[in-house]
């Protein structure tokens, strides 16, 4: 039945909304436009018994910018058993989309991590502002674009080497 229903719900959102649908492994996935998700969300909530918004989390796929991001809202029934995926593509210059926060309250603290790792703005959330990062931390960690710090990895045939260049703390 979940399967069935899962296809349903996708179908009616994407002829409502006129979203996108696809698939991954098996697994529905609709693709909407930003000004859409909280509908959509609504929707999902009242509409299909969608009572619970597992994850909010993004995908860079730098150097393309346009979409440059994808925000992946993943939304689950425990009544009928089933999960859906929804994806909003955001271009790579100023990426923002509106809070759900209002809709599934548990979107507060995902929404915020979103914009701390990614940058991406969450437009209307009550409180937004870095969650994980210190907050004169410049940069988004995840973005692609991102500089890696790097440290060589220490072994037992370079060990000598490594320690006379490492930093170690005076005491």
């Amino acid at each position: 039945m979940s399967k069935d229903y899962l296809l349903q719900v996708q179908k009616s959102l994407a002829e409502r909304f006129d979203g996108e649908t696809g698939e991954f492994r098996g697994d529905p996935r609709l693709i909407v436009t930003p000004v859409q998700i909280a509908e959509v969300a609504k929707a999902l909530r009242e509409e299909f018994g969608f009572e619970y918004l597992s994850d909010i989390t993004g995908v860079d796929y730098w150097p393309q910018d346009d979409p440059r991001f994808h925000v992946v809202y993943q939304f689950s029934s425990l009544k009928n058993n089933c999960r859906l995926e929804v994806r909003v593509p955001v271009a790579g210059d100023e990426p923002s989309v509106p809070t759900i926060s209002h809709v599934y309250w548990s979107a507060n603290w995902p929404e915020r991590e979103l914009h701390d790792m990614f940058g991406v703005h969450v437009e209307g959330h009550p409180d937004l502002r870095r969650i994980l990062m210190p907050h004169d931390w410049q940069g988004h960690p995840l973005r692609k674009d991102y500089p890696l710090g790097y440290e060589e990895v220490q072994f037992s045939f370079n060990f000598d080497e490594i320690a006379q260049r490492k930093p170690h703390p005076k005491e």
